[in-house]
Order: structure tokens, then sequence, then C-alpha cells
């Protein structure tokens, strides 16, 4: 199984942070020598707000915003769009938004997504579980910006969140490109499992390093009650600019709910996350 980025898939919305996304997208493809494509996914007034549907006028006022923000979106695109590289646009209007894209992030090695936080406009009826739902529906990796972030760094200094199960794996196999290309690769786990898991055999650093990848690895033997905020923290304090962890969670009545640490890390991040389910 290939390794390398080739496909990059960036959500485009008309919040300012579409061009935070797609700048930051540019730069990681031309790095990796690959190409992207922006997917507009924006909420429809009318689905989002049904109740309100035969309110006289307001239809009309809303297909006008709509095709103002599709307008503006584009704008943003065809004025950022990298050169040189392969660059594409492309939209999805089916309702509800995270299924229809997590339908084209099957094509995709790494999808660029925004921490959600307050919108303007229609764009504040983007849900906000948003990123999870996509990253669970779809299967893709993940890389998601901060919404504070002004022009985040390409990664440089990594810090991976490691647990042995099949998220933080598939999580650590997709950072791969980032992470043979990084400056600094620190390993952070805690509990049973991370004492285990160096006590003999294969491990995450032996495998990082099969890859070309040199790691150094802390663990400690109890996890914390607030392990979200303690990986903040760290990653704080080693000046990390890129996180890379297993997006937890399960599914319930047609939802997705997140673990704990997934939750907090969404919410309080400071830092590019790299998530995958």
């Amino acid at each position: 199984m290939s390794d390398e980025l080739k496909q990059l898939l960036v959500h485009a919305d008309a919040s300012p942070q579409f061009a935070q996304r797609l700048e930051f997208a540019g730069r990681l493809a031309a790095r990796h020598g690959a190409g992207l494509t922006a997917l507009y996914a924006s909420p429809s007034a009318s689905e989002a707000l049904p109740v309100a549907a035969g309110i006289p006028g307001l239809a009309v006022q809303r297909d006008n915003t709509q095709d103002t923000e599709l307008a503006r979106a584009r704008s943003v695109f065809e004025q950022l769009k990298p050169a040189g590289l392969r660059a594409s646009w492309a939209e999805v209007h089916e309702f509800p938004l995270a299924p229809a894209f997590a339908q084209q992030a099957l094509y995709a090695d790494l999808l660029v997504l925004g921490q959600h936080g307050p919108g303007e406009g229609w764009s504040t009826l983007m849900p906000a579980d948003f990123p999870e739902t996509v990253i669970a529906l779809s299967g893709r990796p993940a890389l998601v910006l901060p919404y504070t972030s002004a022009r985040p760094g390409l990664p440089g200094n990594v810090v991976i969140a490691w647990k042995p199960t099949r998220g933080a794996a598939r999580a650590v196999a997709a950072a791969l490109p980032l992470l043979r290309k990084a400056g600094s690769v620190h390993v952070l786990s805690w509990g049973e499992d991370a004492a285990a898991d160096a006590a003999e055999g294969p491990n995450i650093v032996s495998y990082l390093q099969a890859h070309g990848v040199q790691a150094q690895w802390q663990r400690e033997a109890v996890e914390p009650d607030k392990l979200g905020e303690l990986l903040l923290s760290r990653a704080f304090d080693l000046q990390a600019d890129l996180l890379v962890m297993g997006c937890y969670g399960r599914t319930r009545a047609h939802e997705w709910v997140l673990g704990g640490a997934s939750r907090t890390v969404l919410k309080s991040m400071t830092l590019p996350v790299l998530m995958a389910h």
C-alpha cells in the first residue's frame, strides 16, 4: 500500500477560514507533489430551518444568500489555488451534508477540514460535528485546522498520541508522509499498554524507524482523567505544530458520539490535528 500523499480534499465554504484551509492545503500539496480538490459543502438554509420555510419572501432571500456565499467561496478558490498544481473545484448540495461530503472523501488520501467555530451568514448553520462525522463515515484521515490560527505552519515538530488501537494505527500510517519530512517526532503514551508495548517485540518506535522516521518515546504508566487537556498541554510544551491521534467514539442512534479525549482536542485545539477513525 502506498503511503504517499497524491490527492488532498479541502472543505470549501463561505467562511473566512476556507482561505486558511486552502492556503495550507496548497502548501502541503506543493511539498508532497499532490493534487487537491476544493469541495464546496455549505448548509442550505431551507434544509436547516424547515420551520421557517413558509415565511413570505424568506425563501428568495435564502436563495440569494446561498448564491452569494457560493460565488464568494469560488472566488477565494480562483484567487488562492496554487499555481502549477492540479487543483479542481467541486460541489455537493445533498442533505445532510456530512454523508454527502464523506462519499466524495473516499477518493482522497487526506482531508483538510476546519474546527467548528462562529461563522458568518448561513455558514453558522454548519453542523458542529461536521469534522468528526466526516472522519467516521468516510474512514479517511483528516487534518483539522484550528479556528483561531491565522496561518498554520507545515508540520515540522510532530507529537503522536499513541494507543495500541486501530484508530491510532490508522492515524500514524496516514501521517507517515508528513512524519518523514518532520524535523522532530515525539510519541506520547499512557497506561499499562504503553509499558507492555515497549517491553518486547515490535512497537510504535520500531514501526516508525522501519518507515524512515526517528522518534522519541515518552511513556507513563497511569493514564490521566483529562487526557485531552494533557495532550494539548504537552504539545504546547514541545512546541509542536501537528498532533497525530486516533478519533475515538461510537455511533448511537445515527449520531457520532466522541470519546472524551477526542472531544476535548477538537473543542480546544490550538494546533492542527491529524485524526483517523
